[in-house]
């Protein structure tokens, strides 16, 4: 039956005022630059699993997340709590397919030092909306446990599935973030402003039924944060493929797209200053060309996007504009462990960290599809490390570790459609100064899934964790625990 409990319906008009959506703590405090994944307030990073495949109440994939504390041990060490809608306060109930934690976020929205949880739920069928029309949802953190919660945005129509994927960040400028929230063939934002928001649609094209891909970073060196979107479908005749890069224009209170590159299907995005010049760089994960007219070569030199490529605009230290410099590697490239193959997803999963504490920022990348010896898409990850050019030196080449579960010091065996790498994250979760890394395998045990925490991004004290050495409930069923990571 459709949803009516606490569900919002604030109206969905470009550059509409709206009331309504209130933090979830009430505050308003100023935000400083930066965010917090402390959901709980004790000091440690935490990690948010999303579990949208999760059986809830006996009802399946309803969805749930899992925040996992951090604590001197790192992550899955220190317990967790399972947030549902069934938990109190939170929007909604728990119904068959609404996929809750499709996407998650730990972000402070308002700058009182502890994060509030985004969930993406786009399963929802919500009054007057329709089946799947999704929503959005934030969830206050607190040292007491999950505080208050509320509806940041519902979908306008049937097939919505407002929530596919989520995002905040200072987008503003100002003290507040902007929500932003993927549903079908469509993008939009809430720019929170005190006690009233503004929802303003950033694209609306085909999307070929995927989620788009959405990371932050100030990609035009103004000191404020923009937004970039990607998304691709390839239908003959009508081939819509972009990466595009969206800031805001506070005169028109909107969001005004200023760079793109056309042709290119990616998985996944991430933004960091990988050659420390103090310009933002942006990584295109798993990029593929997807309208082979070769015109442009979106994803680099062709060769390079066999098994899954990844290809790097890089921010201008010059006064240039954004992008003209780039990279692209895959498991061919000097220095980067493996073999492109077909089929290994390579970049399909990306997070970024400085994981070294050198001044340049570090990426992590997964590829499910990787093979271990004969064992068909068990998974792997790498650390692919910044330096003075970039990911690639001067010559081209790279330098990198890898990890799967045939790696030594790494708990578990590689096995066939483990997908160890189908999500990766990275945060300090044990306080001492410096990011861990997070994997995630969603096949893992019959696709119960797992996550591995490799402290400081190595394997020495490695440590797994999974919805039965969490003590959470269902464990005969196929909850593709690891899929989605997110830590802030």
């Amino acid at each position: 039956m459709p949803h009516s409990r606490r569900i919002l319906t604030c109206a969905i008009a470009a550059a509409a005022v709206t009331a309504g959506f209130v933090l979830p703590s009430g505050a308003t405090a100023a935000a400083p630059p930066g965010t917090t994944s402390d959901f709980n307030g004790d000091g440690y990073a935490d990690l948010a699993v999303g579990v949208p495949d999760g059986t809830v109440d006996g009802r399946a994939k309803a969805g749930y997340v899992n925040v996992v504390w951090g604590g001197p041990k790192g992550v899955g060490a220190h317990g967790s709590i399972r947030v549902t809608q069934a938990t109190p306060e939170v929007p909604g109930s728990p119904e068959a397919g609404d996929r809750f934690g499709a996407s998650v976020a730990l972000t402070d929205l308002n700058g009182d030092g502890i994060a509030e949880l985004l969930a993406g739920v786009p399963g929802e069928d919500v009054t007057d909306r329709g089946t799947d029309a999704g929503m959005v949802i934030a969830v206050g953190g607190s040292t007491s446990g999950p505080g208050p919660a509320s509806t940041v945005l519902t979908g306008p129509s049937p097939s919505a599935a407002y929530g596919t994927s989520v995002a905040a960040d200072h987008l503003t400028g100002g003290d507040n973030k902007a929500i932003v929230i993927g549903g079908t063939d469509k993008v939009v934002a809430r720019v929170i402003q005190g006690e009233d928001s503004m929802v303003t649609t950033v694209v609306a094209a085909p999307m070929g039924g995927r989620a788009p891909v959405l990371t932050t970073g100030d990609f035009d060196s103004d000191g404020t944060p923009d937004l970039a979107v990607a998304y691709w479908t390839a239908v003959e005749h009508n081939t819509q493929s972009h990466v595009r890069l969206w800031k805001w224009d506070a005169d028109r209170a909107e969001m005004v797209n200023f760079w793109n590159t056309d042709n290119a299907g990616v998985t996944a995005l991430a933004a960091g200053d990988f050659d420390s010049d103090g310009h933002d760089d942006l990584a295109l994960g798993e990029c593929r060309e997807i309208a082979d007219e070769n015109i442009d070569d979106p994803c680099g030199p062709e060769k390079l996007a066999k098994g899954g490529g990844i290809h790097l605009h890089y921010g201008s230290a010059d006064g240039g504009s954004f992008g003209t410099r780039t990279q692209s590697l895959n498991q061919d490239t000097a220095g980067v462990p493996g073999v492109a193959e077909d089929g290994d997803r390579f970049g399909a999963a990306l997070a970024v960290a400085d994981v070294n504490r050198d001044g340049r920022d570090d990426l992590i990348a997964g590829a499910p599809g990787e093979a271990i010896a004969s064992q068909a898409g068990a998974g792997a990850a790498w650390l692919l490390r910044g330096g003075a050019r970039g990911l690639l030196d001067a010559g081209g080449a790279a330098t990198s570790v890898a990890w799967n579960q045939d790696t030594p010091g790494v708990p578990g065996v590689a096995e066939a459609n483990d997908s160890f790498g189908a999500a990766v994250s990275s945060a300090d979760y044990n306080a001492k100064g410096g990011p861990d890394v997070t994997v995630g395998s969603p096949g893992e045990n019959a696709s119960l899934g797992a996550a591995w925490l490799l402290p400081s991004g190595s394997a020495d004290g490695s440590a797994a964790f999974s919805p039965r050495t969490l003590g959470l409930p269902y464990l005969t069923t196929a909850q593709k625990y690891g899929k989605p990571l997110n830590s802030h």
